[in-house]
């Protein structure tokens, strides 16, 4: 199937992968739909301000393969570019890496290499990053950090002449002035200055070379219509709950909701507004409820949570992530919470959970969070998560209100596991 597509990649985090990816996603943000690999909800909201239209997660650990294929198809445009998660084949433990991604869509890789300090060692390098595991995608380079024009024909002359299959792209140097103060996909307020960033990372590399590799993509194309489980959760409205503080949300689950029901109404906590009693379902997003500028914003917010608690006694259900786990509860730490449920948590220096886990009905999901719950409340949780399936774990899910009510400190893809929605309304 022809679909422009490239990704962007690197042998380790830190690299530069958003720098590149940025920049190409601002240069052609006409006709691009970015991507990102992993469960990464940050890089997404940065790629969708460059775009202006939303980025869509590709994870292979949560999804399988044919139901990835169908994801990137359904969503694909003019151009498509991917921007890769750490190191190449990081997480290729757990199933989703950006190699195990590209191999099972057949996407070309740009492979970003550091070549500070470095210049014959980056063609061993490129040779184990190509050999280490077979059908990988890399097909291109773009060295970053380059001190001068001379390094760089010094490191071009090598791999050219020890890997004639592999497209060198260009370079990035070493010293952008437009990248002093700015840190690109976390924290940067000023979108404006993209225009030069972008020019001058781009302005020694081969942007026809770069297209044409894009467009001699053949994209592996999905089997079936609808690789997604079967399911009726849908009903006339749905209500997500989608603001500053509970900002954490798949593209993909958003989209999922608009065709499960007939209206979708997104409802914000902050500015206390109300749940409609006659919704069929509310789905609290992930993000922010426990620091100190987040509960600034929600402290206040008597209106929502009072309507809130008043649609689950009229028999409404409800699904909260994470954050909306926490804002469910009575307190975290000191901060007072909705009280809607009996449990209480902390604040830890340390995270308390990282990566992927199970649940005990089998869904895949991620969590990353620093709260945990006192003692009390971890003997009312009603379901485990684990690092295997069937493991052992922890407790991470709550219900409440004859089933009706389900919070968890996991994050998942609802269209791959649509049965976690499905609590029957009283």
């Amino acid at each position: 199937m022809k679909l422009p597509s490239l990704c962007i990649a690197s042998c380790s985090s830190g690299r530069g992968k958003t720098v590149l990816s940025s920049a190409l996603m601002y240069r052609f943000r006409d006709i691009v739909r970015a991507f990102k690999i992993g469960p990464d909800f940050i890089d997404p909201r940065f790629h969708a301000r460059l775009c202006g239209r939303a980025s869509v997660n590709l994870d292979s650990f949560i999804m399988n393969e044919e139901q990835l294929k169908r994801l990137f198809v359904d969503n694909s445009a003019k151009l498509n570019l991917i921007e890769g998660a750490m190191g190449f084949y990081d997480g290729e433990d757990r199933g989703c890496s950006t190699h195990s991604v590209t191999a099972a869509l057949r996407v070309p890789v740009v492979l970003l290499m550091d070549a500070s300090g470095s210049y014959i060692t980056l063609s061993a390098l490129l040779k184990g990053m190509r050999e280490y595991r077979r059908g990988n995608m890399i097909k291109a380079v773009v060295l970053n950090r380059v001190s001068s024009a001379s390094h760089y024909e010094r490191i071009a002359s090598i791999l050219a002449r020890e890997h004639p299959d592999i497209e060198l792209l260009g370079w990035i140097g070493r010293e952008l002035p437009s990248l002093h103060s700015t840190h690109l996909g976390l924290d940067m307020g000023d979108i404006s200055l993209m225009q030069s960033i972008a020019s001058q990372v781009l302005e020694h590399i081969d942007m026809d070379a770069l297209l044409s590799i894009a467009k001699s993509a053949q994209i592996a194309e999905p089997e079936t219509q609808n690789p997604f489980p079967a399911h009726d959760i849908g009903g006339k409205k749905a209500v997500l709950v989608h603001d500053e503080n509970f900002s954490f949300l798949y593209h993909d689950n958003y989209l999922f909701l608009k065709e499960s029901f007939g209206e979708v109404q997104i409802v914000s906590a902050v500015k206390d507004e109300e749940i409609d009693p006659r919704s069929d379902l509310v789905l609290l997003c992930g993000g922010y409820v426990e620091s100190e500028e987040a509960y600034a914003r929600i402290a206040g917010s008597k209106r929502f949570a009072d309507s809130l608690r008043s649609y689950l006694q009229g028999g409404g259900r409800v699904y909260a992530e994470c954050a909306g786990l926490l804002y469910l509860s009575e307190r975290v730490d000191d901060k007072r919470m909705s009280g809607i449920l009996p449990l209480a948590f902390h604040m830890e220096k340390r995270f308390q959970r990282l990566g992927y886990y199970y649940d005990e009905s089998g869904t895949k999901g991620h969590a990353f969070h620093y709260t945990r719950p006192d003692e009390a409340s971890l003997c009312k949780a009603c379901g485990r998560l684990s690092k295997e399936p069937r493991g052992e774990g922890s407790g991470g899910v709550w219900c409440a209100y004859e089933g009706r009510l389900r919070a968890t400190y996991l994050h998942t893809m609802f269209r791959a596991y649509p049965d976690i929605l499905s609590m029957e309304r009283r």
